[in-house]
């Protein structure tokens, strides 16, 4: 495995690999030594294993960690933590070279590698010492309703690299009475989907769920596109329907902010709040694009609070956004931007 990573990095002239460990406490040690720009860490490893080797790092040398983690459930729940604990993204361990993703592995790899390490790293707060006033002012703070009625009844999200932590910052900040309902298209494995939104549901006061086959689009409640498929809202009489759909099939990412909030724009344009997050890339700017033509409202991610500002990125510098906000902020920015004011 680490004879595979390191192959695949050094094909890149821009990358070099300094030293490869052989468990947590030797990682530790040659962080130390090397001072990396980037570490990628494997969760199983005897000795040390990678949550306690990362929470190491976080305290005492903050610096973009990279989890390489097993598709499973297991895997899922693990590399979760592992990026509350501040680990930035993971990358899977379906490296055996029969795989035709291999290719993709690779090319994301590389690509993760050389973003993460230009950007400028916020380990979690959560990690640092803290007295118990400073704890209390950084719980997050429940988003306050605002007067006014409501006018936006459905959130659609696109959000890719370093998503998990955002997303749950931004849900448990919600309110249990929230008016609207949520619809996330997160880049991430069939096997992590399920996980991801039991993870969300423990933490939120709004229920969140894996969304399954057909149902009806309720307020108060988050969906979670699984990995692998497409979610599309879609309009069936008098009622609103969430749906896990195949097509198309070629989208570069399943599932697809694009594909998403295009759908969210066809049926309830006005009716939509599109919210952008960190991630590579620009998924979700067409979609995006469609539903303020269609008088919808858009707001993104900040710069400072993103992994990578690549899709929050690609709508402010389109002038799609109307407004960009801090992940700090974002529960409150969504609330505000459901009623009129």
């Amino acid at each position: 495995m680490r004879k595979a990573l390191s192959t695949m990095l050094e094909k890149d002239p821009e990358i070099k690999v300094v030293a490869t460990a052989r468990n947590g406490e030797e990682g530790l040690e040659l962080i130390r030594t090397h001072q990396p720009d980037v570490v990628t860490l494997d969760i199983e490893m005897p000795k040390m294993d990678g949550l306690t080797a990362l929470r190491h790092i976080m305290m005492e040398m903050p610096r973009p960690v990279l989890m390489v983690s097993s598709l499973t459930t297991e895997g899922a729940e693990s590399t979760l933590k592992a990026m509350e604990l501040g680990a930035v993204d993971f990358i899977p361990k379906q490296l055996s070279k029969v795989s035709l993703d291999i290719v993709r592995i690779e090319e994301s790899l590389r690509a993760k590698v050389k973003e993460v390490a230009r950007r400028k790293f916020r380990a979690p707060r959560a990690l640092r010492p803290a007295t118990a006033k400073q704890a209390a002012a950084r719980a997050p703070q429940p988003a306050a309703r605002p007067s006014g009625r409501l006018i936006r009844d459905v959130v659609a999200v696109g959000v890719s690299t370093g998503g998990p932590p955002a997303v749950q910052k931004m849900l448990s900040a919600l309110p249990a009475d929230f008016p609207a309902g949520i619809l996330i298209a997160q880049h991430m494995p069939a096997a992590f989907t399920g996980p991801f939104a039991k993870r969300l549901d423990s933490v939120s006061q709004i229920r969140v769920k894996e969304a399954e086959g057909v149902e009806a689009f309720k307020p108060g409640t988050v969906y979670i596109a699984p990995g692998g498929k497409h979610l599309v809202l879609a309009q069936k009489g008098s009622r609103m329907e969430v749906q896990v759909v195949e097509e198309p099939a070629n989208a570069l990412y399943k599932p697809s902010a694009n594909v998403l909030i295009g759908s969210t724009a066809e049926y309830f344009g006005r009716r939509t709040l599109g919210v952008i997050l960190t991630g590579m890339g620009n998924d979700g700017l067409e979609g995006v694009r469609a539903l303020k033509s269609r008088g919808g409202r858009a707001i993104a991610q900040n710069d400072a609070s993103c992994v990578v500002f690549g899709m929050p990125k690609a709508i402010v510098d389109a002038n799609l956004a109307d407004e960009v906000v801090d992940i700090d902020d974002m529960a409150q920015a969504v609330m505000k931007n459901i009623y009129t004011h």
